[in-house]
């Protein structure tokens, strides 16, 4: 199977760029072997962007069979399926953030998260439950890497061991799993943190953590002035979760509906609206953006959106939120948007929604309000 044949839609940041990259094709390298001697059903894929690595499992050299795989995100779910479908390969069993997805694996494929709680988290996940004998493949881009992950990986692991460098890569492996230690340390997932009373769950790798970032900071300082009279309201790319939880208890009466395209996201802002006790006025969904939201249907949205693609600085999820968000609002209703200054917004969101206004400015952020036509 040539790599080179994956495709990255339903990527809004560039579904024309390719779906696999020199990371992928050194943790099959060196997997290789690995997957050669692995029974069936006995190979686990976990954050893998496109599906490269489960189709590579699948398909190059011996090949693995019944291949369990977690995806984070919504998007690189639908692409491994897609890619999948597309070219006849069978044998690919998603699976949510659970024991089930490496219970019994032999071999582990995995991209390295930037996040080093992300990967303490997956780390744990693996070693509390996968075969004793387990060795994980993990790689990625050396400038994305540091000696931390190493560090990280030796909390659930007694072993890791370095590769050689080729085309700027670099893999980690992983063996002889710390069960007691890697059980304990999943039991402190998800974290929570109070912040003026609020509290804040989040599992690992979720934007800001537990924490409420100064973005969102100035948002929920202005919030109470969002469309008074509306009785929902929607939390889009929710993340863990705070300001769905926050609207749910400033105004009792307001329903509200948080979407992520993160399954931790997911995860972490059902928690939070519980910590909060608003889990019963807060329904959390994972989604692409609102398509699980009709049509003109909505008086309020607030928005932090993302400005990062991986390790990229990038435009295009904010853009493909702001449109959604047009789609979304009744006429009239208003999208509540914190941005980074420097992305200059403005213009795109006059633009995608409607006349927009500053309602707060600090140093660093400028939170918007923005009318649908």
């Amino acid at each position: 199977m040539d790599l080179d044949e994956l495709k990255r839609f339903p990527d809004v940041d560039g579904p024309s760029l390719p779906a696999s990259d020199a990371a992928d094709r050194l943790i099959l390298d060196e997997a290789a072997p690995h997957l050669a001697d692995a029974p069936p059903g006995s190979v686990s894929v976990l954050d893998d962007a496109y599906g490269a690595l489960t189709i590579g499992a699948l398909t190059i050299g011996a090949g693995a069979t019944d291949v369990r795989v977690h995806q984070d995100l919504l998007t690189g779910q639908r692409a491994l399926a897609a890619n999948a479908d597309r070219l006849g390969v069978g044998g690919v069993h998603p699976l949510g953030f659970a024991p089930e997805v490496v219970d019994g694996a032999r071999v582990v494929l995995m991209r390295l998260p930037r996040s080093l709680d992300r990967l303490a988290e997956v780390s744990a996940l693996i070693a509390a439950n996968a075969d004793p004998g387990v060795v994980v493949v993990a790689g990625g881009r050396i400038k994305h890497m540091s000696t931390q992950m190493n560090e990280v990986l030796r909390g659930s692991f007694g072993r890791v061991d370095v590769s050689h460098a080729r085309q700027k890569s670099r893999v980690l492996f992983a063996r002889a799993p710390r069960r007691e230690a890697a059980t304990e340390l999943l039991a402190s997932w998800p974290r929570s943190e109070t912040h003026d009373g609020l509290t804040v769950v989040a599992h690992g790798g979720v934007f800001a953590g537990a924490r409420i970032d100064i973005g969102t900071r100035l948002l929920l300082e202005v919030l109470t002035d969002a469309v008074p009279v509306a009785s929902t309201a929607v939390d889009l790319a929710c993340g863990n979760g705070v300001v769905g939880a926050a609207l749910a208890l400033a105004r009792p009466a307001v329903t509200v509906t948080a979407t992520d395209r993160s399954a931790a996201a997911v995860r972490s802002a059902r928690a939070t609206a519980d910590a909060n006790g608003v889990a019963d006025r807060v329904d959390v969904v994972q989604a692409d953006g609102l398509e699980s939201v009709g049509s003109g249907s909505q008086e309020l949205i607030a928005l932090n959106p993302p400005f990062h693609d991986d390790a990229a600085l990038s435009t295009g999820i904010a853009h493909h939120l702001f449109a959604e968000a047009a789609r979304t609002l009744a006429r009239g209703g208003e999208l509540w948007c914190v941005w980074n200054s420097h992305l200059r917004y403005r213009g795109s969101l006059e633009r995608i929604v409607g006349p927009t206004r500053q309602v707060a400015r600090n140093a660093k952020f400028t939170v918007t309000a923005s009318v649908r036509r």
